[in-house]
């Protein structure tokens, strides 16, 4: 039986709060709409859920047709209104050079207050520039590989999938099932990825997807129980894919290997 799209998130601002949506489009470089932003710090170093938790309590509501940005903090300020670009900037991903520029306007204040050290917003001048692995747009988790981390963990609650950032989230196959289709092309409702790799995971995971907190060890439950699977990255949990015929991917849509 195909799997089905379970869940669905963007988030604007790389490493602020995650956006859930009810459909997106897949276009050849991703959905125009996820990581469109990133944070720098001093010196221009790319900062985000690792360095500062805090970032993922920021909701952010982004408008592409019209350039509206809001950021609402947990206080109830807000700093909002029509995005413009000034200075160019260069930022380090991973290895790879991010073009982008700075962000005129409330935003970089209302970070620098929020979280009590001097932050600027970059918009990315090429859209699906700002994700980890460039090209490589697609993330997608299944709900029984979040099963099997929480019955791995010990614990009775539910993993909230939200932790992993992921793009898509699949219902209907079986604890990483998503792992047998690396090297595959795989329908996701109208569109097809094709799956390059397992997703590596880091200390982000950790943290509450909510306050940033950390308050699951999920490196050290990967660490235990996934020790002995051959990946392509160290910690897997997830998969990463390449776009290969944009389309429209809803809730409810089916996921199958072609």
């Amino acid at each position: 039986m195909p799997g089905r799209i379970a869940w669905i998130t963007v988030a604007p601002v790389k490493g602020m709060a995650l956006e859930p949506r009810y459909a997106v489009k897949l276009e050849p470089f991703g959905v125009m709409e996820n990581r469109r932003f990133h944070v720098i710090g001093n010196g221009g170093r790319l900062l985000n859920g690792k360095q500062l938790g805090e970032l993922q309590q920021i909701a952010v509501k982004w408008n592409e047709a019209d350039s509206t940005l809001v950021f609402s903090f947990p206080d109830g300020t807000v700093a909002e209104g029509t995005v413009e670009v000034g200075e160019p900037v260069t930022t380090n991903f991973f290895g790879r050079d991010v073009d982008g520029r700075l962000v005129v306007g409330p935003w970089s204040g209302a970070m620098t207050s929020f979280v009590g050290r001097e932050l600027r917003l970059v918009q990315c001048v090429e859209a699906g520039a700002g994700v980890d692995r460039g090209r490589a747009a697609v993330s997608i988790l299944s709900t029984g590989s979040l099963e099997a981390m929480r019955n791995a963990a010990g614990i009775s609650e539910p993993v909230d999938p939200r932790r992993f950032r992921m793009l898509f989230g699949v219902e209907g196959i079986g604890p990483h099932e998503e792992d047998e289709w690396i090297g595959h092309n795989v329908r996701v409702g109208e569109a097809v990825v094709a799956v390059a790799g397992n997703t590596g995971r880091c200390i982000v995971t950790s943290r509450h997807p909510e306050t940033g907190v950390r308050n699951l060890p999920t490196l050290d439950v990967l660490a235990e129980y996934r020790h002995d699977v051959e990946a392509t990255e160290p910690l897997p949990f997830g998969v990463w894919a390449e776009v290969v015929e944009p389309g429209r991917v809803a809730l409810g849509d089916g996921v199958e290997p072609e």
